[in-house]
């Protein structure tokens, strides 16, 4: 869509419809041009014949295809930059001035029926260039009275002056500034770099004498603060010091305590300890003795089983086989004698005269009798003597077996086992004549070669 529509009229004879035009940021302009009518067509067109002109800002219409001529104006706010080259000021002094300026087609009906009059039919570049070249006008009227410093330092001031003077001439044209600002302002003579080195340089002194009259004051007030410091630092240290002192004082006292409470702890400590020692060193010796106890109850009771175990091993046996031969003996006996009154009687009844011989074999058979006996008398002890004799090692080991088997024993005093092994070896004879009535030394002394 352009910014403009023109439409041209067509000769009556052309197909006439109706079109709607809504718009927003457009002014329309509809011309109508008279109506020719035709008698065939009047009653059916309804053409009054009348001419006229409408405008519709922001609204919609009705215009007649090729019949009504509608023409379109910008009503959007228009951004300018005005620029003002080496234009000299009241002064003489040559500067170049750049602004901005917001414009727009003011929208009431007086208004802008001027800028219709003025712009329509006209490009948008067209209006800007128009205006601009009126603020640009007035722009440099108005520095040519001013000096650079008040254009610099009040640039509010300059551009609402720019304002009021540039507005009523641009509204004569139906043109509305909404504002106007100062962009840029410099001049090509470095008069604007001088002015400010000056005031530079004097802002500089200003800055160097307040600078020196405080530092003149800072110094005065940091001799007083520094004076204040050490005064308040001197109170402190001899108040530290002071603290110190006493913390020194109590904390030796209160060492002294510990310590005293340390010695005696420790002190009671080594007591309890020196106790607890004597309590297990009393019962390490409860320990041992009952160990001494038990071992001698061991012994005793080993000793009484080896006797009963002597008795039922030797004694019986003996005993036995001593019965034994005498009953041997015995029986023999009176086989002998039966023998004897058998023979004597068949020799008696044989006849007296073999009496004296009977007599005599009687004797000699009685004496034989004797001789046995004393013989088996004799062999009874030596078969007993035999069987003590083979039974002496068997006792001697079984004596030391108990020995063999433990695995530890502990003696107190010195190293008697083999004292006791012999001890209890040596009273074997007592104890087998105890047994027995058998003296095995006298026995044993008996034995050709042998000796007691």
């Amino acid at each position: 869509m352009t910014d403009q529509t023109e439409i041209q009229p067509r000769p009556p004879e052309s197909l006439v419809r109706c079109q709607c035009f809504p718009q927003a940021n457009f002014g329309i302009v509809v011309h109508v041009p008279p109506c020719i009518e035709d008698p065939r067509h009047a009653s059916d067109r309804g053409c009054g014949g009348s001419t006229g002109r409408k405008t519709i800002v922001g609204g919609w219409g009705w215009s007649w295809c090729l019949v009504s001529d509608v023409q379109r104006i910008s009503l959007e706010v228009m951004t300018l930059n005005p620029v003002c080259e080496s234009v000299e000021t009241s002064e003489g002094v040559p500067v170049t001035v750049t602004g901005v300026a917001q414009v727009k087609i003011m929208k009431e009906p007086e208004l802008l029926k001027t800028a219709c009059e003025q712009f329509l039919g006209k490009s948008v570049a067209h209006v800007e260039s128009v205006i601009l070249q009126t603020l640009e006008g007035h722009l440099r009227s108005i520095l040519g009275t001013l000096t650079v410093e008040a254009i610099y330092q009040d640039r509010d001031q300059f551009a609402q002056l720019v304002r009021e003077v540039a507005s009523p001439d641009v509204g004569k044209m139906g043109i509305e500034v909404l504002s106007f600002t100062i962009k840029d302002i410099n001049d090509r003579v470095e008069y604007l770099s001088s002015l400010g080195r000056a005031q530079t340089a004097n802002v500089k002194r200003d800055a160097d004498i307040g600078v020196a009259e405080a530092n003149k004051d800072a110094g005065i007030r940091e001799a007083e603060c520094d004076k204040q410091l050490m005064d308040t630092k001197f109170m402190a240290d001899t108040k530290i010091a002071d603290s110190s002192r006493q913390y020194q004082m109590m904390k030796a006292s209160f060492d002294m305590e510990v310590n005293a409470k340390k010695a005696e702890a420790e002190l009671a400590y080594q007591l309890q300890a020196a106790r607890e020692r004597q309590s297990i060193r009393q019962e390490e010796i409860e320990i041992e003795v009952v160990e001494r106890r038990k071992l001698i109850d061991v012994e005793e009771k080993e000793i009484l089983r080896k006797e009963k175990e002597l008795i039922a091993t030797v004694k019986r046996p003996a005993e036995a086989q001593a019965y034994k031969v005498e009953q041997l003996a015995e029986g023999q006996r009176k086989q002998t004698v039966e023998a004897a009154h058998a023979e004597a009687e068949r020799i008696r009844l044989i006849g007296g005269s073999e009496a004296g011989a009977i007599e005599c074999v009687g004797k000699a058979e009685a004496e034989k009798m004797r001789l046995k006996a004393s013989a088996y008398k004799q062999y009874g002890e030596a078969a007993m003597l035999s069987l003590v004799l083979e039974t002496l090692p068997k006792i001697a080991a079984e004596v030391a077996a108990p020995l063999s088997k433990t695995d530890t024993i502990v003696m107190v005093g010195d190293d008697r086992t083999t004292s006791e092994v012999s001890r209890l070896v040596s009273q074997l004879p007592p104890a087998v004549q105890a047994l027995t009535g058998i003296d095995l030394s006298k026995v044993v002394g008996k034995i050709p070669g042998a000796t007691s």
